[in-house]
């Protein structure tokens, strides 16, 4: 695969991000695509929703539910990444286990996580750990299938050799699944950021005392519509943060794949 230049690349993004912002100003200054109140209540405008994401950076209440909801996240991304990287590996490893509960995985994989989350609320409480289980659901099968996919798609050539060589399923483990499957979970890791911030925020939505989730729902209540595209602004910044900690633990186990190793 063709790798271009960082600074092209960082060119690139920044102009397409100067380019959709550009056009939502002009969207909602000038009568363009229609009334501009309209669009502005519909809309709002990306000045007003710096300003207010400036403001709500700068008070004390935002850090209280941000750190709400980053709690909720990393704790759903971490638990349900290692579980899914364990049984992904336990279903790849054992071929009848994997035939017996591939139905009902698929299954419970199809359940909207949105109808779960009510019946989170009532096991768990409307604290943390109503979201955090929200936001397992969904990082799990992401990484889960992932996994499950990487080590069965492991070299057959290398597989052979290794086992020629001597090597006991703890060696292969290490040396062979692993390193076949490693790419596959990163992948799914900068999936999962995304959806494990989702569960967070969308149990803080139907029903919180803190949290992003929280605010923007309160912001969506009084109409504020700057407010809540401030509140997903605030929510966009620092998912790119979080992934940008999956690149560098990617760079750094995948230093010996020279074409997957620098993605960041």
């Amino acid at each position: 695969m063709r790798r271009y230049n960082r600074s092209l690349v960082l060119c690139l993004q920044v102009l397409v991000a100067f380019g959709a912002i550009a056009i939502w100003h002009l969207v909602t200054t000038y009568p363009i695509a229609g009334e501009v109140k309209i669009m502005r209540f519909f809309f709002a405008n990306p000045l007003d929703v710096g300003l207010r994401v400036v403001k709500m950076l700068r008070g004390e209440e935002l850090w209280y539910h941000l750190a709400t909801t980053l709690t909720e996240t990393l704790l759903a991304f971490a638990i349900g990444a290692i579980g899914g990287i364990v049984i992904g590996f336990w279903f790849a490893r054992k071929p009848l286990v994997a035939a017996v509960f591939d139905p009902y995985v698929k299954a419970i994989n199809a359940l909207p996580r949105v109808v779960l989350a009510p019946i989170f609320a009532l096991w768990f409480g409307l604290g943390i750990w109503s979201k955090v289980a929200l936001g397992v659901t969904l990082v799990f099968f992401i990484v889960f299938f992932n996994v499950y996919q990487g080590v069965r798609d492991v070299n057959q050539t290398v597989l052979a050799n290794a086992r020629m060589l001597g090597m006991n399923e703890r060696q292969l483990l290490r040396h062979v699944y692993w390193p076949s499957a490693l790419g596959w979970v990163f992948s799914s890791l900068h999936t999962s950021v995304g959806f494990a911030l989702v569960g967070a925020v969308v149990g803080e939505y139907l029903g919180s005392a803190a949290g992003l989730g929280y605010l923007i729902h309160e912001a969506e209540g009084v109409f504020d519509v700057t407010g809540v595209f401030a509140g997903m602004t605030i929510l966009m910044i620092f998912v790119i943060i979080i992934d940008g900690f999956v690149v560098l633990a990617e760079n750094r186990l995948l230093v010996w794949k020279p074409n997957e190793a620098k993605t960041g």
